[in-house]
This record gives structure tokens, C-alpha cells and sequence, in this order.
């Protein structure tokens, strides 16, 4: 986050109506679907580097939505979303959620520099130009949490750049072009910082307090979020997914260069096209309500929903949020 360079150089090498009854149908009816773990290879200055990601639906649906996690995440935060939209798409409808370089089961970058958004996009056109060249898309959706929506802002906001297909609608997730430098001072605080902890109950109570602003998230639901945010520690018992060196460029932010971006990220939102639903948790402090409401009024002219007793961001875990966005993606 807060890179001046935004433009990223390519690499050479009939949606289905989802009504509120189907939607109940499949979130009490249908066994759960489990995702298949497939990886892509990015190229990065000076090399390349496996990226992750986490397929759930047939490879041949002709809707693609891409679902792009937060800072310190990984794709496994969607799972609720992604078996939803793909029991409610009946077989039309897969869901793509990349594990960003650095976190979860992609491989980490040997230079930490290149932990930044730029990279990113690049690594997410790397792997929509290869979802299509295996099975053409038809349709493209973006759901993105924070950083990963700035992510798809980077690649919507640049008709220039060769997406496989179009992004017809948009999650935005509790961000927007101007982030709050109170939040990224919180962010400088933690992000990086971790040890080893015996169990997964101790992992859970720590994300907890360091995830305040997920709300009130029921406790086996945020069990079942955490057990993917953790790998075997080398001093026994387990410690966190991500490369702590993901701090560095963040770490590096200054409030100056952060206001810099603002307008940079201000003209590639005005310039996308695709239909926009802005999430914003009420008590947000990285996404202000200032900045929601500009975003309803320019550029894609996003339609706003807010969620009270929430704060950044919203996990999309909810059943009700979930229907939220199942029927704007699927509507």
C-alpha cells in the first residue's frame, strides 16, 4: 500500500438470479463445497515466485468472480462467500481466491520492496490471462477486502491493460482511493509483529483483539477463520501464514507520500466502468464516511451499504451480508 508506481507492465508469456429463497435454500440445505488449491507462476523483477489460490466451482463455469482478501489475510477468509455464490450459481459460477505473494500458501518474494500493490495487480492479471487461456470467462466479477480492492482498482482503473474480460461488478470492501493516515499508523503497528503460540485458541484470542473492528463475529466462525491464518512454527506450536518482511514498504510510509497517492487513486476509480457496491462498516476508521459518500458521487458512482457494530472491515461472513452481495454479484 502507498506505492507511487501504479501502472503495471503486461506479461507476455446469462448471470443467474439469485432470489432471498434460493439464497436460504443453499445456506441450510446443501453440504458444504470444498476448494481445490491450484497455483500460477508470476514473474517479479529478478524472478518469479509460485502464487496460491483457491478455486471453489467447476474450471469450465463462464463466471469468474475473483475475490481478493486484506493486508495480513489470505483467500481462505472467503470461504462462506465463495460455497454461496457457487451453490446459488448452479454450476455457472466459480470463485477465485487468490492467496496474495507473501501469504498463505504462495510463496514468499526474496525482495521485500516488491510487497506492494504494483506487484500485486500484475500477479492477478498473471492469473486471470491463464483462468482464461484454460477456459474463456464470459463474465467478471471483483470482490476485494481493503488491500484487495485496491488491487482491482489498480486493473480496472487502466482500460489499457489486456484483462481477459471486463469486470462487470464490483465489491469494494471498507476501502476506497483515500485511506486514513490514522489507520495505516495502526496497520505499522502490528503488521509484522508476531511470535509462536501454542494453539490455535491462543491464535484466535490474539487475531481478536488485533481484529476489533471484524465486529462481532461469532465464535466459531472466527475459529474457523483463523485455522487458515497459521503454519507450523519452527520453535513448535504455531505462529502466523504471511512473510513478516510484507511490514517493510509499509513501514516505509510516510503521511506525505500516502497524501500523494490520493489523487493518483482518485483518477484510476473515476476511469472504471464496472457497477460498483461500497461496503463500509459504520465505525470504520480506514474508509471515512466523507470518502464513501465522494465515492457514490464520482467516477462508477458506487451504491453504498454501511453495517453498524462494524469497523474495518467486514469479514463477509455474515449470512445476511453474504445474501448482500450474492445478489448484487448474482443478480
Amino acid at each position: 500500500m502507498g506505492s507511487r508506481q501504479i501502472i503495471i507492465t503486461a506479461v507476455t508469456d446469462a448471470a443467474l438470479t439469485a432470489t432471498h429463497t434460493v439464497f436460504r435454500f443453499v445456506m441450510t440445505t446443501i453440504e458444504p463445497l470444498t476448494p481445490q488449491l491450484q497455483f500460477v507462476s508470476c514473474p517479479h523483477e529478478g524472478g518469479s515466485h509460485r502464487m496460491a489460490y483457491w478455486r471453489w466451482g467447476a474450471a469450465h463455469a463462464p463466471h469468474v468472480v475473483m475475490a481478493v482478501h486484506g493486508l495480513t489475510r489470505q483467500g481462505r477468509d472467503f470461504d462462506r462467500l465463495a460455497a454461496a455464490l457457487v451453490h446459488a450459481g448452479q454450476g455457472q459460477v466459480q470463485v477465485i481466491c487468490p492467496d496474495v505473494a507473501g501469504r498463505g500458501k504462495s510463496e514468499w518474494l526474496s525482495n521485500p520492496a516488491l510487497y506492494q500493490v504494483p506487484q500485486y495487480a500484475s500477479d492477478m492479471l498473471v492469473l486471470l490471462t491463464a483462468l482464461h487461456a484454460a477456459h474463456p470467462m464470459e463474465t467478471l466479477d471483483w470482490v476485494g477486502t481493503s488491500m484487495g480492492g485496491l488491487i482491482g482498482l489498480v486493473l480496472m482503473g487502466q482500460p489499457q491493460l489486456p484483462m481477459p474480460a471486463a469486470v462487470r461488478r464490483c465489491v469494494l470492501n471498507d476501502v476506497g482511493p483515500s485511506i486514513t493516515w490514522s489507520s495505516l499508523q495502526r496497520m505499522q503497528q502490528y503488521v509484522g509483529q508476531y511470535g509462536s503460540y501454542t494453539d490455535l485458541h491462543q491464535v484466535a484470542q490474539v487475531l481478536r483483539l488485533l481484529s476489533v473492528g471484524f465486529g462481532p463475529v461469532p465464535v466459531d466462525i472466527w475459529l474457523e477463520l483463523c485455522s487458515h491464518m497459521v503454519r507450523p512454527s519452527p520453535e513448535g506450536g504455531l505462529t502466523l501464514h504471511y512473510d513478516p518482511a510484507i511490514a517493510q514498504p509499509l513501514q516505509a510510509l510516510t503521511e506525505e507520500s500516502a497524501l500523494a497517492n490520493e489523487p493518483i487513486m482518485w483518477g484510476l476509480y473515476e476511469h472504471m466502468r464496472a457497477q460498483v457496491l461500497l461496503i463500509r462498516g459504520e465505525d470504520s476508521d480506514l474508509l471515512t464516511l466523507d470518502t464513501a459518500q465522494a465515492m457514490t458521487q464520482r467516477g462508477p458512482k458506487a451504491r453504498l451499504v454501511q453495517w453498524p457494530h462494524i469497523g474495518h472491515a467486514p469479514t463477509l461472513t455474515d449470512p445476511e451480508h453474504i445474501r448482500v452481495l450474492t445478489d448484487f454479484l448474482l443478480g
